[in-house]
């Protein structure tokens, strides 16, 4: 038992000892290969000046239009998720409300749609006609295809509103 512990410690030693010889690879490796770890190798300036441009312009990448733009596209897919779930939960008036904030107004195409389909069906539960077929209206501008899907097409409030904005294009 004795010997197979010391030959246990004796693998285990030579294995350390063979691992912390081999080589670190990087940059930041101490006395590594990468020519940028190394003042004196020739081309170190060069490999540092390199990284450094490649770090600006991954930097320049981050543009503060397309950040705010990805911003307004998150806050108005929340908006909308919660519309809908006000919706679901028969709180038409605050879906309204929820569903027709700027950042919806403002978002993309789809959103918008989906946006004035949920604001329709809730318009047309409270027993508002008018401003369910405007709201149906306003997706028929936004896109001329505009369509409900099969389940909705014949719902018995908005289906002929729906149909009558359809027709009157």
């Amino acid at each position: 038992m004795r010997a197979s512990l010391s030959i246990t410690a004796l693998g285990a030693t030579l294995m350390l000892t063979a691992c912390a010889d081999l080589p670190t690879f990087g940059r930041n490796a101490p006395g590594g290969n990468h020519p940028a770890a190394n003042a004196d190798h020739p081309r170190a300036e060069a490999v540092l000046a390199r990284d450094n441009q490649r770090e600006a312009a991954r930097d320049a990448v981050r543009d503060p239009v397309r950040d705010q733009a990805r911003e307004s596209a998150r806050d108005a897919a929340a908006s909308l998720r919660e519309g809908i779930r006000l919706y679901n939960n028969g709180d038409f008036n605050n879906a309204i409300a929820k569903l027709n904030a700027p950042e919806i107004q403002n978002a993309n195409t789809a959103t918008r749609l989906s946006a004035l389909k949920y604001s329709a069906f809730s318009y047309c539960v409270t027993q508002r006609t008018a401003q369910c077929r405007q709201a149906f209206d306003k997706a028929l501008r936004l896109d001329a295809s505009f369509a409900l899907a099969p389940g909705e097409e014949g719902h018995p409030m908005w289906g002929p509103v729906f149909d009558k904005a359809r027709a009157g294009r």
